[in-house]
């Protein structure tokens, strides 16, 4: 590929780029396309000033806004895991600045006249291959310039890694003592609990608690199989309507659906002693007992206790009455709990297994797409192709832009079979089962997007590189080392069209809009609101990371795709920002544990680009440039280890310390009571029982039966709000042409 290609490649996503911006930002002013972009924070709009001009034409206003938005604001509305992503974003930015001062202006151009070869007229018919270290001869002493840079760029990653580190520890530390009344504190998960033909689960766990951990046990709730029991609760009511007397109505209906299953006495025991419906009860409670499944949630009376009931060894037989830390009520997987606990290694290995197989299917386009940027070597080989590509504007487009498009739009499909994946591991919450996705799908990219394409472009350069490959598998590092420049090339388109593109696309939102056309064009459905979407960490994440895998291992090799680096990642920051103000809503998160896998990726990124690296320095014949690559390569796994040692811990566990802290406080205080009150009734399995974060409100009996709704001022500002949703936090701001206000939670 020349350089008029990639220029080509960057003209059309900068068009696209500008457009999908420039539309945003008329889009976002539209009223019937406000449940669009502001549905994170969207109870009713009214329309504060009309202005059909100033609402047609494009503003910057949006950028501003998310400029001027500190990282406090983005916590309290995103949580930490918003602010994670976020600093994720500002670490890659500094990073690559640093390393585009060094490679842009010291290493390009050492590579590009690196052999004594005679350049081309037209700047733009060069060759890509000149700006690459491939140019650079063998045995040349500038190659120790860049050694030189790549100790700098280390060394800075590493600071900034340490640094970020170091701060979003203090944020771990600081989310958890904020969360003092968390349920979760308090609630263990206990999974395999033995079945016993004189008693039931629940009779069992009460047992093994009481005799066990008898001064901090303070109840427990019994999980039931959700299908089962749901529609057992169904017929439940069908039953109580037949039984129950006239008289009884009013005072017993309230209570109906609960049926004992959330820590709360059945409504039967209010009925009177009449025969015929304790025998409905007993009934009742018989076929319940048939659908309880081995798990529990036991809650204890310090959060200090339910620790260590927590990480302890409860049985000698460590596949009975195992336990784990119970996630936030809202973050539940109700679904995978009641799945026997000796299943899930065997679900384990078959998603293992899956995976490993979906990889493999993927080889099919990752292969079509390095036939198309090698589209001259295959022409050699294949003589047919000639015809159809002789005009230059067609060849420009096959090699610069349609093998990175052909590689992401394969790539939409990995997300959800991951995601689907991920739940068939049985993850006991929604935000582990999210995370869980989120390392999958990193692996699958580092594979099949880095290495995979690497191989499969220099099997199109030599075709028995394959058979030499598994003659000696110590060719690997030799093999990487020659073929990584060569496809620098399509790295840099990708970055580009996978980087950029995306971007535009997530700032455009195109699925809540075909949402919105479909009710209000098909359904003539005005008041429908396209409802409160989670942040895609599992899908965002790492295309982050791999885009700065790619900064990391190209860096020295092939500086041109540092510029397209840092357009991208300056232009994420003002967009993700946006998004986690405006549209995605926060229903659970890690607290922050997606750093782990942020500073493994960093790691790792920077391990490969030295071990690299090393190796091109040593074809390329310059012993002082590989000698001392290998110190470097040290420092680098000594820095991971110290990491792993003063930080890691505080992201797997909560620190024993500030639980008694926060366990003596509240004894102090006189609220523990309250918190154990809050805490056994916190987690309910079943929809209807309790109210969840996104669910709708129900009116407010103590403002007549009306839920509090838009107050117009004439008949223009008339908009019908939809019922408003239970968020975690509130705010009231303005924006362009719409006034937003925050209905207040119910207590």
């Amino acid at each position: 590929m020349n350089l008029s290609a990639l220029l080509f490649s960057a003209g059309v996503n900068t068009v696209v780029c500008v457009v999908c911006f420039s539309l945003y930002s008329v889009f976002r002013k539209q009223p019937s396309l406000v449940d669009v972009y502001f549905s994170q924070n969207l109870s009713h709009v009214r329309l504060k000033r009309y202005d059909p001009f100033c609402r047609f034409v494009p503003s910057p206003s949006w950028i501003v806004k998310a400029w001027e938005t500190s990282d406090e604001e983005i916590t309290s509305i995103g949580g930490l895991d918003a602010l994670v992503f976020v600093r994720t974003i500002v670490f890659s930015l500094r990073v690559f600045s640093i390393a585009s001062i060094m490679c842009i202006f010291v290493v390009l151009p050492l590579n590009y006249f690196g052999q004594e070869v005679e350049h081309t007229q037209f700047f733009r018919a060069e060759s890509l291959d000149h700006f690459t270290i491939d140019n650079v001869k063998e045995g040349s002493e500038w190659l120790w310039v860049h050694c030189l840079t790549l100790y700098i760029i280390t060394c800075a990653a590493c600071i900034l890694l340490y640094v970020e580190f170091k701060n979003i520890t203090a944020m771990r530390l600081g989310y958890i003592t904020s969360c003092a009344s968390n349920p979760s504190y308090f609630t263990i998960l206990v999974r395999g609990i033995p079945r016993s033909p004189e008693e039931s689960y629940s009779d069992s766990v009460t047992k093994f608690f009481t005799n066990y951990y008898a001064p901090s046990y303070l109840s427990h709730q019994i999980l039931y199989r959700a299908g089962s029991v749901q529609k057992l609760a169904t017929d439940s009511e069908k039953m109580y309507m037949i039984l129950k007397s006239s008289s009884m109505k009013q005072h017993c209906e309230s209570r109906l659906f609960r049926c004992g299953l959330c820590g709360i006495s059945s409504p039967f025991t209010m009925l009177s002693p009449d025969p015929e419906i304790q025998k409905g009860k007993s009934g009742f409670d018989s076929e319940l007992r048939k659908k309880e499944c081995g798990a529990a949630l036991v809650f204890f009376k310090t959060r200090y206790a339910a620790f260590v009931a927590s990480q302890g060894l409860q049985s000698a037989n460590p596949m009975l009455w195992t336990t784990d830390p119970a996630p936030e009520p809202e973050d539940m997987y109700w679904s995978n709990i009641c799945v026997p606990y000796q299943h899930l290694w065997i679900r384990k290995i078959a998603m293992h297994v899956a995976s490993v197989c979906f990889v493999i299917f993927f080889l099919v386009p990752v292969s079509l797409t390095q036939g198309l940027v090698h589209l001259g070597k295959l022409q050699k080989t294949f003589p047919s192709l000639r015809g159809p590509l002789r005009r230059r504007y067609i060849v420009q487009l096959v090699t610069g832009y349609l093998p990175s498009v052909v590689l992401v739009l394969f790539s939409y499909l990995v997300p959800p079979i991951m995601m689907f994946f991920s739940t068939m591991e049985c993850s006991i919450s929604r935000s582990g089962r999210k995370k869980s996705a989120c390392y999958k799908i990193m692996y699958f990219m580092i594979w099949n997007v880095f290495f995979a394409q690497t191989i499969s472009g220099s099997v199109i350069d030599g075709w028995g590189a394959i058979g030499h490959l598994s003659e000696n598998l110590k060719d690997m590092p030799t093999l990487l080392a020659t073929a990584i420049p060569a496809t620098a090339t399509f790295f840099i388109t990708y970055v580009i069209t996978s980087g950029w593109v995306t971007l535009a696309t997530e700032l455009m939102q195109p699925a809540g809009l075909l949402y919105n056309f479909v009710y209000r064009t098909f359904l003539k459905n005005k008041d429908s609101s396209y409802g409160n979407v989670n942040f895609p960490y599992h899908t965002e994440l790492p295309r982050i990371l791999l885009l700065g895998l790619l900064g990391f291992t190209f860096s020295i090799l092939a500086p041109l795709i540092l510029p397209a680096l840092i357009i991208y990642f300056g232009l994420a920051y003002f967009v993700y920002r946006n998004q986690i103000l405006n549209v995605y809503s926060t229903q659970y998160q890690t607290g922050g544990l997606y750093w782990l896998l942020v500073h493994n990726v960093t790691i790792f990124s920077l391990v490969l680009m030295q071990l690299i690296a090393l190796t091109v320095f040593g074809l390329k014949e310059s012993t002082v440039a590989s000698s001392s690559t290998v110190p470097l390569i040290i420092c680098t796994l000594l820095f991971n280890q110290y990491c792993r040692q003063r930080f890691h811990p505080v992201f797997l566990s909560n620190p024993a310390q500030v639980l008694v802290d926060m366990d003596r406080q509240d004894e102090e205080s006189g609220k523990m009571k309250e918190i154990h009150q809050k805490v056994t009734s916190a987690y309910c399995q079943f929809n209807g029982t309790s109210f969840k974060l996104g669910d709708p409100v129900p009116p407010n009996p103590n403002v007549d039966g009306e839920i509090p709704g838009l107050q117009p001022t004439s008949e223009d500002d008339i908009k019908p709000a939809p019922r408003p949703t239970l968020r975690s936090h509130h705010t009231s701001f303005e924006i362009e042409d719409f006034e937003i206000e925050e209905l207040h939670k119910p207590k």
